[in-house]
C-alpha cells in the first residue's frame, strides 16, 4: 500500500513504541493509514479483526447483517454471553462494539447491506477486503469488482469448517522490497484472481497439492448447485456431496484418491468454526495483511491450508503460470 507522507501522531508513536521497533515508523505509518472491509462476521474473522485492531490498523468496516444466535457465541469471542445483550442484534453492531474496546484509536464502523449489492466505487473506499461465509458466486463477483477499481485492492477469503482452515490471497500486481544480507532485493508478484486460480485445470496442478483444495473446491461447486450459503450443508448431504466428488474428478482427470471421501464428510458433518483453529487462521491472516499494507516481509502466494489433524500448515501457488 502506498503511503500519504502523513506522520505517525505522538500518541500513536507511543501507543505503538513496541512492534515500531519491530517492522519500523514507516510500515507503522501505512497501518495506521489503512481502510479494511471485512465481510462475515464468524470466529476467524474475529480473530482477524482483533489482530489488526490491537496493530493499529487506521479504520475497519463491518457488514453481516445476520442476527447473532447462540451458535454464534461458541466460536466468536467478540458476542457479549449475555442473552438480554445479543438478542436481536446484528452480528456486526454486536462485534463493532466489542471491538472498540480493544483499541480506541481505531475508528470501527458498521456498514449494513448485502456485499454483492456494492458498486465498485464503494470498494475504491478501502484497501483491503477480507469475506469470510461468502457464496461462491459472491467470492468471485466481489474480488472481480477490487480489481476494477483504479488503485489496488488488497482481497483475501477465508473459511474455516470443523478443524480445517483456508486462506486465499489476490495482492493483484504487487511490488515489494526485502532485505537480503546487507543488499535491499525489489521483488514483483502476479496473483490471480479466485476465478482464474479456481480454474486451473486439477490435472496440471502438482501431485502433492493439498487434499483440501480439491474438499473445498467440491464443496463450495455444491453449495452453489443447491443453491445454499456457504456452510449450509449437514450429513445429510454427504451422499450428493460425493456423487458430485466423482463427477468433478472424472471430468477433471483426478484420481478419486486425491479428494478422500473421509475428508468430505468431516466438512459436511460440522460446519461449525473450531476455537483454536479460528485462532491460528485468524493471526495468519492477520499476519498477511499486515505484510501486505505495510510492504514488509514476503506475502503468501495464494492459498493457505491448515488441518487440525497433522497439525501442517501448507502453502499452495495455483495459478496458471505457477509462477
Amino acid at each position: 500500500m502506498e503511503g500519504n507522507g502523513e506522520e505517525l501522531t505522538a500518541q500513536e508513536t507511543a501507543l505503538y513504541d513496541r512492534q515500531i521497533r519491530v517492522w519500523g515508523a514507516d510500515a507503522q505509518r501505512r497501518l495506521s493509514k489503512a481502510h479494511v472491509l471485512v465481510y462475515g462476521m464468524k470466529g476467524t474473522i474475529a480473530e482477524f479483526c482483533k489482530n489488526i485492531v490491537l496493530a493499529g490498523v487506521g479504520s475497519l468496516t463491518l457488514i453481516d447483517d445476520r442476527i447473532a444466535s447462540e451458535e454464534a457465541l461458541s466460536s466468536n469471542f467478540l458476542i457479549p454471553p449475555d442473552h438480554n445483550v445479543y438478542a436481536g442484534n446484528t452480528l456486526a453492531h454486536l462485534c463493532c462494539d466489542s471491538l472498540k474496546d480493544f483499541n480506541p484509536m481505531v475508528r470501527v464502523s458498521v456498514q449494513n447491506g448485502d456485499l454483492s449489492s456494492f458498486d465498485v466505487e464503494f470498494f475504491n473506499n478501502f484497501d483491503v477486503v477480507v469475506v469470510s461465509s461468502c457464496s461462491l458466486p459472491a467470492k468471485k463477483l466481489v474480488n472481480e469488482k477490487c480489481r476494477k477499481v483504479s488503485k489496488r485492492v488488497a482481497f483475501y477469503t477465508v473459511d474455516c469448517r470443523d478443524s480445517c482452515g483456508e486462506i486465499f490471497v489476490d495482492l493483484q500486481d504487487y511490488k515489494y522490497s526485502k532485505k537480503k544480507l546487507e543488499e535491499t532485493i525489489e521483488c514483483h508478484l502476479q496473483y490471480p484472481s479466485f476465478e482464474e486460480a479456481s480454474s486451473v485445470p486439477w490435472k496440471e496442478l502438482p501431485r502433492k497439492t493439498s487434499k483440501l483444495y480439491f474438499a473445498m473446491r467440491v464443496i463450495e461447486k455444491f453449495e452453489e448447485a443447491e443453491g445454499r450459503g456457504a456452510g449450509e450443508v449437514s450429513i445429510a448431504d454427504l451422499p450428493g456431496v460425493l456423487k458430485l466428488k466423482r463427477e468433478i474428478c472424472a471430468e477433471q482427470s483426478l484420481n478419486e484418491s486425491h479428494v478422500p471421501d473421509t475428508l468430505l464428510e468431516r466438512l459436511v458433518t460440522s460446519t461449525l468454526e473450531f476455537p483454536p483453529v479460528c485462532a491460528i487462521i485468524g493471526g495468519i491472516l492477520g499476519q498477511e495483511v499486515i505484510k501486505a499494507i505495510s510492504g514488509k516481509g514476503d506475502p503468501l502466494k495464494n492459498f493457505f491450508f491448515f488441518d487440525a489433524f497433522d497439525g501442517k500448515g501448507i502453502i499452495e501457488n495455483i495459478s496458471n503460470s505457477n509462477a
